[in-house]
This record gives structure tokens, sequence and C-alpha cells, in this order.
């Protein structure tokens, strides 16, 4: 479908990096439903720089046939680079770096990272260029339409990105003060892939087919990405893929949400061992039965009881003889 420099990415769905969600048993969980590509969480590049163990393991992921790419953020072209390279070190499976210049969280824009780099365009384009020459692997970024409440900076982001030679651009058409608020603001970037020498992915609010197919076709981009609109709706990512390839898309039975919720689940006890896997599930497991008539408690029975694999095992097992009887 499009190049993300000298890998082929073969369709117009990937999956968005997320902290505290896209870790590697969740990329693993999700590469079975076909994204182009995925991104890790955030990995901060002063942790890599003072070995951080935990920082480590973020980028430390074993082969995929899906390209991943590290998110990387920090705020100095020097140290990003450093960071780089010790990923290098650390894992040679890593296809491609993204350097997060769009994220709105407080604790991340007071350090001069995430969005907050969107305030000085040269810095933007002087980190992709420092971290293409030290690791010779594709560079690219994620940014929002401005730092604050302006909604224009992201055009003199982009044209130094690209001077600096990014390998594509993924955009979120909000502004770092409206958060996560609110209404995407499409009509700002109408066309942007005119504008765009390289290819443009861009995401916010991507929660159905619809949602994907509107988004493309007003910016012209060559990927849509998917973040939150996935978590507990896997077959988003295959369904807009199926939809882009007239093909007829599929609406998951409660059976299959529960299979799904259970096998994302053991791939994260895996990755995170049972006690920590299931509090961090505990947000992640009610989002698969959104829409399922009477979840309410359910949900809440999810949010609240899991420890183990059997509570979940037990909880949905008794949620769905509830229709049986």
């Amino acid at each position: 479908m499009f190049k993300l420099g000298k890998l082929e990415i073969n369709n117009k769905v990937v999956l968005a990096p997320m902290a505290g969600i896209t870790s590697s048993g969740y990329r693993k969980f999700m590469s079975s439903f076909k994204p182009g590509f995925m991104v890790t969480e955030m990995v901060s590049d002063m942790g890599l720089i003072y070995d951080n163990e935990e920082t480590k393991t973020y980028a430390m992921f074993e082969k995929s046939e899906i390209p991943v790419g590290v998110q990387l953020f920090g705020n100095s072209p020097e140290n990003l680079a450093k960071a780089a390279l010790i990923c290098e070190n650390l894992n040679p499976y890593i296809d491609f770096y993204d350097v997060n210049m769009g994220c709105p969280v407080p604790k991340v824009t007071k350090s001069g990272a995430g969005s907050a780099l969107m305030a000085n365009p040269l810095l933007c384009g002087q980190i992709v260029k420092a971290i293409k020459e030290a690791t010779h692997k594709p560079v690219t970024v994620k940014i929002r339409l401005g730092n604050g409440s302006d909604k224009d900076k992201f055009i003199e982001v982009i044209n130094e990105v690209q001077k600096a030679g990014a390998d594509l651009i993924a955009i979120h058409p909000r502004s770092a003060k409206e958060m996560y608020g609110g209404k995407p603001h499409w009509e700002l970037i109408k066309n942007l892939k005119n504008k765009v020498n390289v290819p443009l992915v861009v995401s916010g609010n991507i929660y159905t087919v619809d949602d994907a197919k509107n988004a493309l076709e007003i910016t012209g981009a060559d990927a849509v990405m998917v973040a939150r609109g996935g978590v507990g709706n896997p077959t988003l990512i295959s369904n807009i893929n199926k939809y882009l390839n007239n093909e007829e898309i599929d609406k998951p039975s409660l059976v299959e949400q529960i299979k799904y919720c259970k096998q994302l689940a053991l791939l994260l006890i895996e990755e995170k061992g049972e006690n920590k896997a299931m509090r961090v599930y505990r947000g992640i497991a009610t989002k698969f039965f959104d829409g399922f008539p009477n979840s309410k408690t359910l949900k809440c029975r999810l949010s609240t009881e899991l420890n183990t694999i059997d509570d979940l095992n037990k909880i949905l097992d008794e949620y769905l003889s509830s229709f049986e009887l």
C-alpha cells in the first residue's frame, strides 16, 4: 500500500502507540488482526540513558511479522539519538523509530517533550535528523495541530520534519490544549496529503469503519491510525481493512468477544505475570463488552474483582451462562 523507508506496509490501518496499553502482549494479540504496523508505548530517552530497567523493557520484544516501531519521547536531539542507539543495542528487531511530538499530558509537556516540541518546528526537524543519522532506520513523527490552543503550527512542523528526512507523519487533529475532548478538527486538515510528500497517517476518534472512511476521504491520507477505538474492539482494524478492500465486514458475537478477552489476558500474563497483568486488565477487559445487554454488572465486576485468570474466567462464564438459561 505504501512504504515506510524500505518497509512495505501492506494495508491502510495501523496500531497507535498508547501508554499503558500497547505493550508486547497487547501487540502480539493485535497482530492477528493485521495492522499495517504497530508502535510501542512511549519510551523515555532519559530512562534509557540512565539505564532504567523498566524503561528498557519497553524497547525489548521478539521479532514480529508486522513492523514494530519504538516511540521515543524527549526534547533533545542529542539525547534522543543516544536513546535510539541504546535501543539498537537492546533489540535487533526494531523496524523504525517514532518521535512523540503530540502527547498533551502535562507530565510529558512540562519537560519540553510531547506536544511542547511543536512550539519549535526547527527543533522538531533537528530531532528527526539526529535519530536518522544515528540509526539509519526510518523515523516517523506523531504530531497534533499545535502545542497550545493554536491550530496551524502543524504546517511549520511538517515542513521542518520533511526537510530533515522524516519517513512518515501521523497527525491527530486536535490542539494540545484540547487534550482528547470534543471532536477532531478534520476540516483543518482537509486534503492535507496534497501538502505532504511522505506517507500521511491520521488519527483521532476512530471508533467505527465510517469514522475511518471519513478521515481518509477528508484528508487523502495513506492510512488511518486506530487507538482507543480498538481497545476491546480488535476487529475494528480488520473490518476497516475489509471495507477498504470491498469485503464484507464482521460483527463479533458475545462468544467471540469473550474469546478475545481471554486470549489477551493470557498474553498479558505471559508478559507481566498474573498479578500485575490482572491489575492492568481491570481497565481493559470491560472494553470488550461495550454495547452488549446487561453488561453494567459485568463491567463492574471486571473492574473490581480481577486478581487471577480464574477470576476472569469465572466472571465471563457466569455472564455468558445468563444468556443460556
